[in-house]
């Protein structure tokens, strides 16, 4: 999600509006937080089903104080990014009890390693980037393992060449992209996959595997504030992008593709038929 500096333009956000944005949910419900998420609180925290909403209402503000994200004031960033993509999710917990590795590019709190360590993946296999390493102390609030979780945390701009993202190129067997390529223009987007194809492992399986706003015909829109513009993909024009990037690097690779719904009243678009569209990249 924080995968890009964008701080002015949050904070004169911040500084022009005397109201939180629409966006923001003032008075959340138990229903706020997904039943997966709860249970993952649960299970893998120790955090009783009494103390659930209290607790993430106040790692969300901490959250939210960081930058006003959609995802963050509608509780999006506790969704299961693995919906829709539950075979994947297996595979990757297989995977990395083999020994491979997987990056959650732009993790935000972390919340997609913390489902895949309570799958039973081991989190020494993990790293974790984000542009803000606020967000990653208050992963370590939310889920409490400062000291069991064993991920590696790095802080770096997709952009920055010759950031802490460089140690890991031709490293990554499995990259984890979840709301992140959307957030730019077509042509940027195209520039981000192949920054992040460079981590991937030469060879065949390598995958980038994630989710994030589609639509049925594929646009170009603004995006909330300190976003900018946002190309939305269909699955043929996500497909053509990655064929073009193979052809580009001279990589092969098997594009899949899935929709599903959005969910209802969590769209920040304005755009009735935006979907939610998950994916899996691999080098053939």
């Amino acid at each position: 999600m924080a995968a890009v500096s964008n701080d002015l333009a949050c904070q004169n956000f911040q500084k022009e509006s005397s109201e939180r944005p629409n966006w923001f949910d003032p008075d959340p419900t138990i229903d706020a937080i997904s039943p997966d998420f709860r249970r993952l609180l649960q299970s893998y925290s120790g955090i009783p089903a009494d103390e659930l909403l209290d607790h993430v209402v106040k790692v969300r503000e901490e959250a939210w104080a960081i930058h006003p994200f959609p995802c963050i004031g509608r509780f999006l960033f506790l969704q299961n990014n693995f919906k829709g993509l539950e075979d994947e999710y297996n595979e990757v917990i297989q995977r990395l009890c083999q020994g491979q590795k997987l990056l959650d590019m732009a993790c935000c709190v972390g919340q997609t390693i913390r489902y895949l360590v309570n799958g039973g993946a081991p989190s020494e296999q993990i790293y974790g980037c984000d542009l803000h390493p606020e967000y990653i102390e208050v992963g370590y609030k939310l889920f409490r393992d400062r000291g069991t979780l064993k991920t590696k945390f790095l802080t770096a701009d997709v952009f920055d060449s010759n950031s802490a993202l460089t140690e890991l190129k031709g490293q990554m067997d499995m990259v984890f992209a979840g709301d992140f390529f959307h957030l730019w223009g077509y042509e940027k987007q195209v520039d981000v996959c192949k920054r992040v194809a460079s981590l991937l492992r030469s060879q065949p399986g390598s995958m980038i595997l994630g989710r994030q706003v589609g639509a049925p015909q594929a646009f170009e829109t603004q995006g909330p504030p300190g976003v900018g513009v946002m190309f939305l993909h269909n699955v043929e024009s996500f497909n053509k992008m990655w064929k073009d990037i193979g052809d580009e690097l001279g990589v092969s690779f098997t594009v899949k593709t899935w929709f599903g719904l959005l969910p209802t009243g969590k769209l920040v678009l304005k755009k009735d038929d935006a979907c939610r569209l998950s994916f899996a990249v691999r080098i053939d």
